[in-house]
């Protein structure tokens, strides 16, 4: 993998964490962070054994959001910019691999929608939620898409139009967060074990059935689903269950 100028990468056996860390600059999204979060996903994507991502900010902030500095209003302002992000974003949804966010201190804007896309977010009592984008005359990206989905279309409404902040047991109690804790470290470390053994294409699998839930027919549905058992089931993890199984009976 390349040399990365905004974020930090480890890698250590099934363990991979990715650190967003620009000093001085509330590690802030600019176009050099999304073409380092590229070049992660490609590793991740096709070099790395990880089972488990996780996504951290360094200095006690997870992300300020968009760095407004790639921006001259007096020029032409495009979507290019955006439309790159959103599809980071997506790819970062649909890793081969367990994500987990670690928030501590402010999650602005698209550090907000960045947790929100991970499998599980986890944060510590100094975290803070917050998309002032309607306020500052624009819109915070597909959070417009995917913020429902956890918390209901009128506390959309209201974090989207009214932009409060919202500190971390709010947050858990309306589903954005999974867990809040002083020690972070220990709760990732819980949370992993949580999820089993962590086998890679039934993970995938499964959440994109979960995220296509909210839009597909079920006849539709039942039809992805079909597709997507049948490869399941044809995988060493469901083969090695048979042959376990068998043993014991």
């Amino acid at each position: 993998m390349r040399e990365l100028t905004t974020l930090t990468y480890e890698e250590h056996g099934p363990l991979a964490t990715v650190t967003l860390n620009r000093p001085g600059q509330g590690n802030r999204i600019n176009i050099a962070m999304i073409q380092d979060l590229a070049a992660v996903c490609d590793h991740l994507e096709d070099a790395s054994e990880a089972r488990v991502v996780v996504f951290r900010g360094a200095n006690g902030v997870f992300s300020e959001g968009i760095d407004f500095g790639d921006f001259d209003p007096g020029k032409l302002i495009d979507i290019h910019g955006f439309n790159k992000w959103e599809k980071i974003v997506v790819r970062l949804e649909r890793l081969p691999k367990v994500t987990v966010a670690l928030v501590d201190g402010p999650a602005l804007g698209g550090g907000f929608q960045l947790a929100l896309v991970m499998d599980q977010r986890l944060a510590s009592p100094r975290a803070t939620f917050h998309l002032p984008e309607v306020h500052l005359g624009f819109l915070p990206g597909m959070a417009t898409f995917r913020l429902a989905k956890y918390v209901g279309l009128g506390h959309a409404k209201r974090i989207l139009l009214c932009a409060p902040v919202l500190g971390p047991e709010e947050a858990l109690r309306l589903g954005i967060l999974d867990r809040v804790s002083e020690d972070l470290d220990q709760a990732l470390a819980e949370t992993i074990a949580s999820f089993g053994p962590i086998h890679t294409v039934a993970v995938q699998l499964a959440r994109r059935l979960l995220n296509e839930s909210f839009c597909t027919q079920f006849e539709d549905a039942l039809g992805n689903f079909l597709a997507a058992q049948h490869r399941s089931v044809t995988q060493t993890a469901f083969l090695d269950t048979l042959k376990r199984a068998r043993e014991t009976r």
